[in-house]
């Protein structure tokens, strides 16, 4: 046997072993029906009580959703990362009755039309360091400054204009303009914040920062990201239900029947819904998925500084997945499968690989006749290539075992979304349900929504209850849904 034959053959045998050893990330259907069950029980959990559950299913009070009377000028305000947004927006009714005809109103009686929404002014501005690690009440004052600059720019007059807050933190909420910060994430840890309800806190900035020469702002509505890509949706799809963010972390939220919400007690009136925020990421914190989970998976939550939390989260959003490709590639290697048994520096480097990387390497076709340069290209951006081990570049073998687990472990994420979808659709009675997305991973990856819309079409041909659904992007959702919730409570 030739030497050239020899290598061939060694090549095509770690390929083989590499697909045996990963594919157990890939789930089953049959398994993603467990998953499916369990899911809806943690929902009806945190339906009857906040306290008993891991799966939160927080009351948001959004229980209207735009329907074309809202009118006016708005603001809104997300905190939610590095940088802190204001929105200046007017609506217009759908049509005014002034010049409505008496057919026309027949027919806008039948058949309501949305109202347009036009964006007057938008402002960004970076949060600075050490407001992130200070005291609640220099965050509160530095915003409430910033809010009040985009006031008087923009010339804003008269007595009172509304706003609405999207605030992207762990909340209780106990009104539609009352939270209470349960912990923060992300970058911040203000002090004198937690426990506290975050509205108050800045309602007082803003009455030590008022000035006379703008409106007195009024702040009518919180909410956060997900609860605001919900409503921005409902605005350009009457059937939006379901709001869903897949970025950094990831979450979702629905409109649910008053009757069914058991720890919300009274107020059953006109209309009897609410937008529930599942904060579904917690799913799976009581081992109930543990049987689910690969030995990466284990080793990420043992090593992660939130032991036991998100454990749902930590299968999809973009924060873990190239903590995941990096312990797979880890695995190959003490194994001798990948790059001749030796361990690259960056690979020792914990959440070294970043999440563009893996989109980049999923732009290759699984059977690519090129010989996937895209992977190639991010991995020359993953590792120095002076590495004697990289001198004769990558080998076809390692390259095509890379594209391999990088596909499964992204294509896995969006496999447990769309479980997630259907496990909520199927909680509303709506047979045509529109789901409003936003969220870096879901937005700039390659495949990542087409894989979604394919997994729910997968579960929609296997299950009794028959639903269609259409995923519509809403971008900036939080910022636009601040707005658009502030006009509802307007109206």
């Amino acid at each position: 046997m030739s030497s050239d034959h020899k290598e061939s053959s060694y090549k095509q045998k770690n390929i083989e072993l590499a697909d045996l050893l990963t594919k157990q990330l890939i789930v089953s259907n049959e398994d993603f029906e467990k998953v499916s069950a369990l899911l809806s029980k943690e929902f009806d959990r945190g339906l009857r009580s906040t306290e008993d559950s891991f799966v939160k299913m927080y009351l948001t009070y959004v229980r209207s959703l735009p329907n074309g009377e809202e009118n006016g000028r708005f603001l809104a305000l997300d905190l939610g990362g590095t940088n802190v947004r204001a929105l200046l927006v007017e609506f217009h009714r759908s049509q005014s009755e002034s010049s409505a005809t008496e057919s026309n109103q027949k027919q806008q009686q039948q058949e309501p039309q949305k109202g347009s929404i036009e964006i007057i002014d938008s402002s960004i501005e970076t949060i600075p360091t050490e407001i992130f690690h200070g005291t609640g009440e220099q965050l509160f004052d530095f915003i409430a400054e910033f809010i009040i600059e985009f006031a008087f720019r923009n010339k804003l007059t008269g007595e009172r204009i509304a706003l609405g807050f999207s605030f992207s933190f762990p909340s209780i909420q106990k009104g539609i303009a009352e939270a209470t910060l349960v912990t923060w994430t992300k970058t911040f840890n203000c002090s004198g914040v937690v426990g506290c309800d975050v509205v108050r806190l800045f309602k007082a900035s803003l009455e030590r920062k008022a000035h006379p020469s703008i409106p007195f702002i009024d702040v009518v509505a919180i909410l956060n990201d997900t609860t605001g890509t919900l409503i921005y949706g409902a605005l350009l799809d009457e059937n939006c239900r379901i709001g869903l963010i897949v970025g950094t972390a990831s979450n979702a939220c629905y409109v649910e029947h008053s009757s069914r919400i058991e720890k919300w007690p009274s107020n059953y009136n006109d209309p009897e819904q609410m937008i529930i925020n599942c904060e579904c990421g917690a799913f799976g914190d009581n081992y109930v998925i543990d049987w689910a989970l690969t030995c990466w998976d284990r080793q990420l939550n043992y090593e992660s500084l939130n032991l036991n939390k998100q454990i749902h989260e930590k299968l999809i959003s973009g924060m873990y997945l190239p903590e995941l490709l990096r312990r797979c590639l880890l695995t190959l290697i003490e194994l001798g499968i990948v790059f001749n048994g030796k361990t690259p520096i960056e690979l020792l480097q914990p959440y070294s690989i970043r999440t563009r990387y893996m989109s980049h390497i999923d732009q290759d076709d699984e059977n690519d006749k090129n010989n996937f340069p895209n992977t190639r290209i991010a991995l020359t951006n993953i590792f120095n290539m002076k590495n004697p081990l990289f001198k004769n570049g990558f080998n076809d073998s390692d390259v095509k075992i890379i594209h391999m687990i990088n596909r499964r472990i992204t294509k896995r994420s969006a496999n447990f979304v769309a479980n997630a979808l259907r496990t909520l659709a199927n909680r509303i009675d709506n047979i045509d349900i529109s789901i409003a997305y936003d969220g870096s991973l879901i937005c700039l990856h390659p495949h990542y929504r087409c894989w979604v819309e394919e997994k729910l079409n997968e579960f929609i041909k296997t299950s009794e209850i028959k639903k269609r659904f259409r995923l519509i992007r809403a971008n900036d959702g939080s910022l636009y849904g601040a707005a658009i919730v502030a006009a509802i409570c307007d109206r």
